[in-house]
């Protein structure tokens, strides 16, 4: 029987950075608040002109907000049976959550001052069609206030919408429109946030690019750093009203009595940390450790092992966007971010992709870099500097030090 050391010890470290990255993950579960999001999307209608983006919004958002530490229940292209099982799903998810959040793009249409959803099998050929066909945002906002402490509403659901007019005129009901209904807000917890895609009564855009305008600044503006919910609408508010040189204006209805920050970053934290020892006991004296203790020692002891194989760059010095930086690597070393970001990819974007598919592309045409949008990411890593180890960069692991330093800078 033969013994290969190298194999072995080799294996042995692998094992530890796993459980390490483990009790990591654990640790900022256990210590986070808890969020649950219901996102629904509809494009694809059986009885109307198929939508080109709700379907992808919703599933970009869903994709956000897993990234903001969110329990997502998610369905795209749902009929009513399909949604109402999913909301079920999330109603019994959402139980004591600290933020619930619903987001919903598709059609959507109000009748006398209430509000409804379209699956994509609705075709609403009278008054009863409204019970059995459509969805009330009443009954979703419900289940979703059910012990919950924060409540957020994103609605992208004004589009033009030819089964209203369906509706109107089969029905005869003056009162069915495809602008949506001002929302009343409840009382209870900590507060709810209602944001349309446009103002009352109003028609939002489905948009030409990938995503509606609305949903693009969404994406854009919930998860920027150190940023509130009611700030990030603002923003989101402006960026809408800007690219639809004034025609759409979301609109906003807030009730929170705190300050709702999805995305918390503290710049202060250390990148790298060197070797930590605990202080040793004096001779003699008594030492009691708990489980808990014990358990916390341990799980710092993983985390500075893996903070000791963040590879250091080659200069002590500030980082700057557009100056030459000493990575330590040859092949990015004396380049600065800015020209690194519109050079081509070192290593795969994605594990396992084909070279063909990367090779000779740009990073900044994938990833839409710019220097704004790659603060955001670079406070990421600073704020989280395990990460660093735990997936490659395409522009090298030192690449993302670099950033991570930059960002504690202020991203000068």
């Amino acid at each position: 029987m033969s013994f290969a050391p190298t194999a072995f010890f080799g294996g042995m470290l692998r094992a530890a950075v796993f459980t390490a990255l483990a009790l990591l993950l654990t640790l900022t579960a256990a210590s986070a608040e808890r969020r649950v999001a219901l996102i629904l999307g509809n494009s694809q209608y059986q009885h109307a002109a198929p939508l080109a983006n709700p379907a992808r919004d919703a599933q970009a958002m869903a994709e956000r907000l897993k990234d903001l530490g969110f329990e997502v229940v998610s369905g795209f292209d749902l009929t009513k049976q399909q949604t109402q099982v999913t909301v079920a799903q999330f109603a019994k998810q959402v139980r004591g959550a600290d933020i619930a959040l619903f987001f919903y793009a598709g059609h959507g249409l109000q009748v006398s001052g209430k509000n409804y959803l379209l699956p994509v099998d609705a075709a609403l050929e009278d008054e009863t069609s409204l019970d059995f066909e459509a969805v009330s945002v009443d009954f979703v906002l419900r289940q979703m206030s059910r012990e919950t402490s924060i409540r957020l509403v994103f609605l992208d659901a004004c589009r033009d919408n030819p089964l209203a007019d369906v509706l109107a005129k089969s029905a005869g009901i003056k009162g069915a429109s495809s602008g949506l209904a001002e929302i009343p807000i409840e009382n209870g917890g900590a507060g709810t946030l209602v944001a349309f895609a446009a103002s009352p009564n109003q028609l939002a855009y489905d948009g030409s690019g990938d995503h509606s305008p609305f949903t693009t600044a969404l994406l854009q503006h919930i998860g920027e750093s150190n940023v509130s919910i009611t700030e990030a609408m603002n923003r989101v508010t402006s960026d809408v009203f800007k690219t639809t040189a004034g025609k759409q204006r979301p609109w906003i209805n807030v009730s929170l009595t705190t300050e709702v920050v999805l995305h918390k970053v503290d710049l202060n934290a250390p990148l790298i940390v060197g070797d930590a020892s605990a202080p040793q006991a004096e001779a003699g004296s008594e030492t009691r450790n708990t489980g808990a203790a014990s358990g916390q020692a341990d799980d710092q002891l993983a985390l500075n092992a893996l903070r000791e194989k963040i590879p250091k760059l080659a200069t002590d010095g500030p980082i700057l966007f557009d100056r030459p930086v000493k990575f330590g690597d040859p092949a990015i070393d004396g380049k600065s971010i800015a020209q690194l970001i519109k050079s081509e990819p070192l290593f795969s974007p994605v594990e396992g992709l084909d070279k063909s598919v990367w090779q000779g592309k740009h990073c900044d045409g994938c990833h839409e870099w710019n220097e704004t949008r790659l603060c955001e990411q670079a406070k990421n890593f600073a704020a989280n500097d395990v990460s660093v180890l735990r997936l490659q960069h395409p522009l090298g692991t030192r690449f993302k030090v670099a950033l991570a330093r930059w960002a504690q800078g202020g991203c000068k």
